[in-house]
């Protein structure tokens, strides 16, 4: 029930402390899964204290236990672990602290594990966040790349060592985060958010070495998947080697298989594409070279053509036929005005022939009247009337008898 108290009745604060422990001693034992974050064993103590923390939000429990309880866990209980723990909430009043005591502890067996993945592997493929319409690709050459990574560890060496050696001048903005254990999830998430916050950041690998099931839960944690799936930037994901497959792979843009893998993906071997950059200058000389030697003989040919060898030759082909026309057309002239000639004197003998004057010259005469007719019968003249007779040589008069 309920305290009933007011600002004029309060309640003292062992009636406080004692209905709360009396609340929780009402909730009796249960069975709470969780990540043991830390583990205190000190020797000979009787009393174990552990730290259990939830992997999917940042809350944590305190239970303690008989050194014979962990004693009993196979495997050995070490932090990181995943359990399973049967414990009874307890209320210390005196302190005002919650904690549980365990009377069982189970590890979490590796078919849990999975089976456990499993259905969130397909609870986030369900929502679409694997889809390969989804992913971004990646930058050519990217100004800054984005590592996360463990403190000092192999996986960092071999991305940043095999990346400069493939491109000298890459440049890198590491986060060195925990890669195992109870911060791993929320220091690699925190540190993928603000890579992606750069402007300067064009990719984003997140590696880590191999290991088991166990070590690599943190990149199968539903949250950094999450956080990932939201990232505006593209995200290589290398986690471990061929064999290792967290969910981190399938919702990353671009999965590496190993680091080493991760630094051939993320930047270009400046050997092949000088060596690319080579052929392609080399392929443009020979088509240029082609290009022009086909120019160069072209000219060549149409330098040797008559007609540039001899600028003129046309002219002096076009003036011979000319000549030729001249020549033949002042023959055909020539021979033109010769037959007229000859038909002009022809036509001119005619007309004399036939001319009265040359009839004249044969000792002929044409006698007039005054009036100009032709006497053609005697009667056509009177006695006595005057005529004109036209001789070859001239005219005279002469008047008829009667």
């Amino acid at each position: 029930m309920a305290l009933e108290t007011t600002p004029e009745k309060p309640a003292a604060v062992r009636t406080v402390a004692r209905a709360v422990e009396g609340w929780i001693a009402r909730l009796g034992p249960v069975w709470v899964e969780g990540q043991v974050a830390q583990l205190t064993r000190r020797p000979g103590a009787r009393m174990v204290f552990l730290t259990l923390r939830d992997t999917e939000a940042d809350m944590s429990l305190t239970v303690s236990c008989l050194t014979q309880v962990v004693d009993a866990c196979s495997p050995p209980l070490s932090e990181g672990q995943r359990v399973v723990v049967h414990a009874k909430p307890e209320y210390y009043a005196g302190r005002g602290t919650l904690s549980f005591r365990a009377a069982e502890i189970r590890p979490v067996g590796l078919g849990e594990l999975l089976a456990q993945l499993e259905a969130r592997r397909n609870l986030l493929a369900a929502e679409g966040l694997f889809d390969p319409a989804r992913k971004k690709p990646l930058p050519f050459l990217p100004r800054v790349v984005g590592l996360v990574c463990g403190r000092g560890s192999d996986a960092e060496r071999d991305v940043v060592e095999n990346a400069r050696r493939r491109w000298p001048g890459v440049v890198f903005a590491t986060r060195e985060v925990a890669v195992q254990g109870v911060k791993a999830v929320s220091e690699v998430t925190a540190a993928v958010r603000e890579l992606d916050a750069l402007p300067d950041v064009d990719v984003i690998v997140v590696t880590r070495g191999g290991g088991s099931v166990e070590d690599l839960l943190p990149f199968s944690d539903e949250g950094l998947v999450r956080a990932v799936a939201a990232c505006r930037t593209p995200v290589v994901s290398a986690i471990g080697h061929e064999k290792d497959s967290p969910i981190l792979d399938l919702v990353a843009d671009v999965r590496a298989s190993t680091p080493t893998d991760a630094a051939r993906k993320v930047v270009p071997d400046m050997v092949e594409e000088m060596r690319g950059v080579a052929d392609l200058r080399a392929r443009a000389r020979r088509a240029l070279v082609t290009r022009l030697d086909r120019e160069s003989a072209w000219l060549d040919s149409a330098r040797h053509r008559p007609v540039l060898a001899d600028p003129l030759v046309l002219v002096s082909s076009r003036g011979s036929d000319v000549a030729s026309l001249l020549d033949r057309s002042r023959r055909a002239l020539d021979g033109r005005l010769t037959r007229a000639a000859d038909d002009v004197r022809h036509v001119r003998a005619r007309v004399r022939a036939l001319s009265p004057a040359a009839t004249l010259d044969r000792g002929y005469a044409v006698v007039q009247t005054e009036d100009g007719a032709v006497v053609r019968m005697a009667d056509d003249v009177a006695d006595g009337a005057l005529v004109r007779v036209r001789v070859s040589a001239g005219e005279f008069r002469a008047r008829r008898e009667p």
